[in-house]
């Protein structure tokens, strides 16, 4: 029995990257990481945002955020230091704020045309953080999908497919009705929430939890006395008195 994991993610998320390498590496311990399906989903931290924005992530969360400039630099700072942490770089320099929703449509072509969307979700976020690439453009998207293995033609089709739009949109309103106002976030077997880059023991543990509530150990709970007077194979007890002594006949 497999155990499912649904995680809302947005591309231009950058706890989010942080978040989905740590979960990969508690995966990548656990015993029974073979029997775990995972479904990403989309989420869109700022659905008015352009295609582009003319001016850098800092000028953009200062802006649209209301966040001082300084207190901007040192949370950029900060996050690129956690990044480094796991091995992921971020250039917060090169950034270019853009829509996350084509993004999420190539996602969820790829997703429907069997290419691994783990990767391409790595593909994406490297783009966006790492290259200064506009991940609204069609043709940056064409070309990580080529990269995974896809026919470029069916990508630029895939982009804006309604079926492929719709399923985007099922994620977003699929967020709305759980509540899910933050990501990254994970929801396991559609019973435990983890929100946020937490570190990766905090996913072992609740890996764990899940799989042993899923998979319960065959046996019995022992109530009463457990040395209560009985009979084995090398004979019968005696019982005992409360005081611990011997009761003879």
């Amino acid at each position: 029995m497999t155990i499912r994991i649904d995680i809302w993610s947005d591309i231009a998320c950058p706890w989010c990257r942080i978040g989905k390498a740590r979960f990969e590496t508690a995966l990548a311990d656990f015993d029974h990481s073979d029997e775990v399906d995972i479904a990403w989903h989309a989420f869109i931290l700022d659905p008015e945002l352009p295609e582009r924005y003319e001016g850098s992530e800092v000028d953009y969360l200062v802006e649209r955020k209301g966040m001082p400039r300084a207190q901007v630099e040192a949370m950029t700072e900060q996050i690129a230091q956690a990044g480094a942490g796991e091995g992921l770089e971020f250039a917060f320099d090169t950034v270019v704020p853009s829509s996350s929703r084509t993004a999420h449509a190539l996602l969820k072509y790829a997703e429907a045309a069997g290419a691994d969307v783990g990767a391409a979700e790595d593909a994406l976020f490297d783009a966006h953080f790492r290259d200064g690439e506009v991940i609204a453009d069609p043709e940056v998207l064409v070309r990580i999908g080529s990269r995974l293995g896809l026919d470029a033609d069916a990508v630029r089709a895939g982009l804006t497919d309604p079926t492929v739009l719709r399923a985007v949109d099922a994620d977003l309103a699929a967020a709305r009705q759980i509540g899910v106002s933050v990501v990254p976030f994970f929801v396991f077997e559609q019973k435990y929430a983890v929100s946020g880059g937490q570190p990766a023991e905090v996913f072992t543990r609740a890996l764990e939890q899940v799989w042993a509530e899923a998979h319960p150990q065959v046996g019995l709970t022992p109530l009463g006395d457990p040395e209560a007077a009985a009979c084995g194979p090398d004979g019968c007890t005696p019982p005992t008195r409360a005081d611990g002594g011997a009761q003879h006949p």
